[in-house]
């Protein structure tokens, strides 16, 4: 059965953008009964004949404890308001649970995210100083909460990508000594993957950023037993195109060209304004067609532009060209007008659940099973991962039904 006393901590890296406000305002609006459950992949769901929570041990969504970093020292109303995802109502039933909450500073470092800056910095220069004070936040959280599991999930802005081939990045030894040579090769993001797995925290990456899938974090959480998964969440445009694309495979039909375009106005899109930051982005973007049809797509064409007006309603075109059968072109279009922030923060949410699920069952190193959510996902091996949504859905299932036969 379910452990109802069971708490559940969630470290965020920028805990005041939008995606972490809405997922904190989401979480306290379904505590008093003011929101539903839409949006959120596993809830209702069953597995073994029960719900999910019981038959797994699954954690349920009132047992997740939020806290964490941001570069901007807002509480995360002020933050919530300015980010605009909240309707009125909403912003007022959950408005003193955000009002509660204050980022703590946070390990920056602006010459990998150049256009998303602050104040609230931790006043540790060096990467091994920035090391100790986020595992000093992770175990003070840890205690002063009470906390049975904890998960640091990223959720901070697109950094620009270092070169993956830096010595610093290839075993952990040669990590630990760039930590010591404060070595800029090891980006933000590495240095909070590297926090949680010392503290033993599970570590999950939302964001584009390359962080624990470098090869000497990868072997830091294999030897460590914990689970980490990522990366870049699978929300609105890359989703549907591993839907589409298998489909389009199955009826053998020749995709000759995917021109895709976002546009996008909030903390995320100014982020990829600037171009190292976009090319992080688009590296993740771009990589599923291939994969699935199982040939190269010549014409994939990826843009994203930062359209401040828009704020977090983001659009996504797709125009795709078609060879059927006798040789004939045809065209199919997409015009995807979504909420960025709702979209992806249910799923931070369940990623959150689920990378503390392994934890329970002793399961660390890279998550295979939580691909389902990324663009671009883990393995442990660094082979071609699978992108099919359908397929990627069903090995989720199939691990979260092996655990509920072994309970």
């Amino acid at each position: 059965m379910q452990q109802e006393s069971r708490r559940v901590g969630v470290a965020v890296v920028g805990l005041g953008g939008a995606v972490a406000t809405t997922a904190v305002a989401g979480l306290e609006l379904l505590r008093i009964g003011a929101a539903g459950t839409d949006g959120l992949p596993l809830a209702g769901l069953q597995v073994a004949g029960a719900p999910v929570e019981e038959t797994t041990g699954l954690v349920g969504y009132d047992s997740l404890v939020v806290r964490g970093w941001d570069l901007d020292g807002s509480d995360l109303r002020k933050a919530a308001e300015q980010h605009a995802v909240l309707d009125s109502r909403q912003l007022e039933e959950a408005g003193p649970a955000l009002s509660a909450l204050t980022p703590w500073p946070a390990a920056g470092d602006a010459d990998f995210c150049r256009n998303v800056t602050g104040g609230n910095v931790v006043l540790a220069e060096t990467r091994r100083a920035q090391v100790d004070a986020v595992r000093a936040d992770l175990r003070r959280f840890r205690e002063e909460e009470s906390l049975d599991g904890l998960v640091l999930v990223n959720l901070a802005s697109t950094e620009r990508w270092p070169d993956p081939t830096a010595p610093s990045l290839q075993s952990l030894e040669a990590f630990e000594a760039g930590l010591d040579a404060d070595d800029r090769a090891i980006t933000p993001a590495m240095v909070y993957a590297y926090a949680a797995i010392a503290e033993g925290a599970g570590y999950v990456n939302f964001t584009p950023s390359l962080a624990a899938d470098v090869p000497a974090l990868v072997a830091f959480a294999e030897q460590r037993g914990v689970p980490v998964a990522g990366k870049d969440g699978k929300t609105g445009q890359t989703m549907m195109k591993t839907v589409l694309a298998p489909a389009f495979r199955a009826r053998a039909l020749t995709v000759e060209g995917w021109y895709s375009t976002n546009i996008l106005g909030n903390r995320d899109g100014l982020a990829l304004d600037d171009p190292d930051s976009l090319n992080s982005k688009l590296q993740t973007k771009g990589s599923v067609l291939d994969s699935i049809l199982g040939y190269p797509v010549e014409d994939h064409v990826v843009r994203i532009d930062y359209y401040r007006p828009r704020g977090d309603q983001k659009e996504a075109w797709d125009a795709i060209d078609l060879v059927g059968f006798l040789g004939q072109r045809m065209q199919v279009k997409v015009d995807f007008q979504c909420r960025d922030s709702i979209l992806a923060a249910p799923l931070a949410v369940e990623l959150a659940r689920l990378t503390d699920l392994a934890q329970q069952r002793g399961e660390g190193g890279v998550q295979r099973q939580l691909g389902w959510f990324f663009k671009a996902p883990m393995t442990a091996d660094g082979s071609v991962p699978e992108h099919a949504f359908h397929n990627q859905e069903t090995v989720l299932l199939d691990w979260l039904a092996a655990g509920a036969s072994s309970r």
